[in-house]
């Protein structure tokens, strides 16, 4: 299917941690993933890339439009879309949870700063929970409470992303960390949209990385015992993600408005082995390198 290479494409140009843990899955769900990543990849392009506003929300537009075509029964323009319907229809996925993720997007397009973190987690629900959720529609689950599992565990890789990305939002003019949280602090927007690091910015990230572990522990604690091998997946790639969390901990988190720290693929490949053997058990403070 000419529609399924090009979403391989599109997923294998990103060398993007999201797909590590996927790897063992069999094919029809390793599809249904990469098809799921092509998706938000193509979204999040529009966003990035498009310096006018209004063209990004015209597209936007246009790509809302072409999903009711992959679940109206139409054939759908993009290739993405295509391939989109024929997992939708074999995995049951609902139309909702898309809508909600251009929603998202479109939110990065009227919206730079974020007051509260409660406001932040509005925005991380449509571009980060929904896709959990959406995966482990596709890797299955018996137990309703698995979902909850999987908005949880978006929200943290979530903010897992805007830690890593700090620095790189601020030359895109934009702040995730809330504004409050910059207040109590004492961070002054200019501190991260100059790149000038400060021991209250240090003090800052150290908050934030805090919770985002905190937020990797209730994720886990919340996946239902009869649903963890079926899941497993998924936390291999939490355990990808929060070993990024940890590197950049360990790193010097004010070092986030100087360069995104990445982890080797080496180092990938042993932390989805290591994962998918024995699990994933996020443990208080920064855990030994894996």
């Amino acid at each position: 299917m000419k529609e399924l290479d090009y979403c391989r494409q599109k997923a294998e140009e990103s060398r993007s941690s999201f797909l590590s843990g996927f790897r063992f899955l069999p094919q029809e769900k390793r599809d249904a993933i990469t098809v799921l990543y092509a998706f938000c990849r193509e979204l999040d392009d529009v966003v990035d890339e498009c310096s006018n506003p209004d063209v990004a929300q015209a597209t936007l537009d246009w790509w809302r439009g072409d999903l009711n075509k992959a679940f109206g029964g139409t054939a759908p323009e993009h290739p993405v879309n295509r391939a989109l319907q024929h997992i939708c229809r074999d995995f049951s996925l609902p139309k909702d949870e898309f809508e909600a993720l251009i929603d998202g997007m479109q939110m990065d397009l009227v919206q730079a700063r974020y007051g509260s973190f409660e406001e932040l987690k509005l925005y991380c629900r449509r571009v980060a929970g929904v896709v959990g959720c959406l995966i482990a529609r596709i890797l299955g689950f018996s137990d309703g409470k698995t979902l909850q599992y999987a908005d949880k565990m978006g929200l943290a890789l979530q903010l897992t992303n805007i830690i890593r990305d700090v620095g790189e939002d601020a030359r895109r003019g934009r702040i995730y960390l809330p504004t409050e949280e910059m207040q109590r602090f004492d961070v002054p927007a200019g501190v991260i949209l100059q790149c000038r690091p400060t021991e209250n910015f240090t003090e800052l990230m150290a908050f934030q990385i805090k919770r985002a572990r905190e937020t990797y522990r209730e994720a886990v604690s919340l996946l239902p015992a009869a649903d963890k091998k079926a899941q497993k997946a998924g936390l291999v790639m939490a355990a990808v993600y929060y070993a990024l969390l940890n590197e950049i901990d360990r790193d010097g988190a004010q070092n986030v408005l100087k360069y995104k720290i990445a982890l080797p693929s080496p180092r990938k490949k042993r932390i989805t082995l290591k994962t998918w053997l024995f699990g994933f058990k996020p443990r208080p403070g920064a855990p030994e390198r894996a």
